[in-house]
């Protein structure tokens, strides 16, 4: 194993740091490299640090690229795939910084944006979780922080003003917010061993939005801060013979979010709403040149009877 430059600041070996890379890598091992080098260039110099990568169970070879192009990395290496919540969960109990940056394998970090979520969090105490504003691979940015999700959202969803009413990464300035997507999100160690982590039971989506929850509900905040930056490819088929168990994931844990925060009939009300805002994009896609009408269809059928069909934890399992 080679011997990191001392201007890496790394940490010694059982010895705390002030900053974990948490990364969890599926099958990515082109974007896990651009990860981790994006890692090593904007890393603050000030700060010691440790890198741990999290694979699961992939089949590329990523976890030979990563012990071959960045041998200070530590791997687990896991024999079977799980979920998301439970890779995170497994990265922050094996972590021993004081934060913990949750990453994706295609996530990378822009200059300053380390910094500048170490900033937020040290300005604030009580805030449990740091957010970055996140980019598409072609640069653009996108809705990375929004309010709980509930039956108000869902009404508001169902009037489609939710860009004006549930987003909540706008402004030029930190500021709290209810949750923010875990792509790019710094998390407080202290925080999150104090409510247990993330809920193994969210195989992916809504994972973080229920972290988040119980932050809140633990007496911690979580911060969208929009200097702190990071490109996020979210390289997902837009097939639907290959992203619809990705679908039936997203309806099925939402569905256990609001019955697990909120009441039965509440999650049944969020369905019916939902399903009404899906049908209403389904039949006005109808009339519009190649608009994805079998996927607004899925997502309405979805939402409505989330239960049904193949999830993503189902594939796993099977």
């Amino acid at each position: 194993m080679n011997s990191p430059s001392p201007t890496d600041n790394p940490a010694s070996e059982g010895a705390d740091v002030d900053l974990s890379y948490c990364v969890v890598n599926n099958d990515g091992r082109d974007y896990l490299m651009a990860c981790l080098k994006a890692i090593d260039s904007f890393h603050p110099r000030r700060l010691t640090r440790e890198v741990l990568v999290l694979d699961n169970a992939s089949s590329d070879g990523s976890v030979e690229a990563v012990e071959e192009g960045f041998p200070e990395t530590q791997v687990i290496a896991l024999e079977s795939k799980q979920g998301k919540a439970a890779n995170d969960s497994l990265l922050l109990e094996q972590a021993s910084g004081r934060y913990c940056l949750l990453l994706n394998e295609d996530s990378e970090l822009r200059d300053g944006s380390v910094a500048a979520l170490v900033e937020a969090l040290d300005a604030d105490p009580e805030a449990g979780a740091a957010g970055a504003q996140l980019y598409d691979g072609d640069g653009n940015p996108y809705a990375c922080a929004w309010k709980f999700p509930g039956v108000e959202t869902a009404v508001v969803g169902a009037l489609f003003l939710h860009s004006r009413l549930t987003v909540q990464s706008k402004g030029e300035v930190t500021r709290r917010v209810d949750w923010a997507q875990s792509s790019a999100l710094m998390v407080r160690r202290e925080a999150a061993e104090k409510i247990g982590g993330l809920d193994p039971q969210f195989f992916v989506y809504y994972d973080e939005c229920d972290f988040c929850k119980r932050l809140a509900d633990a007496g911690w905040h979580t911060l969208y801060v929009p200097t702190a930056e990071a490109v996020h490819h979210n390289q997902l088929s837009t097939d639907l013979g290959s992203g619809l168990p990705r679908i039936v994931e997203f309806h099925r844990n939402r569905d256990l979010y609001m019955r697990k925060h909120h009441s039965r009939p509440a999650a049944l009300a969020v369905r019916v709403l939902t399903a009404w805002a899906y049908s209403l994009r389904t039949i006005a896609s109808l009339f519009m040149p190649e608009a994805p009408t079998s996927i607004y269809a899925a997502h309405a059928r979805q939402a409505l009877f989330p239960y049904r069909g193949e999830s993503l934890a189902d594939r796993a399992r099977a």
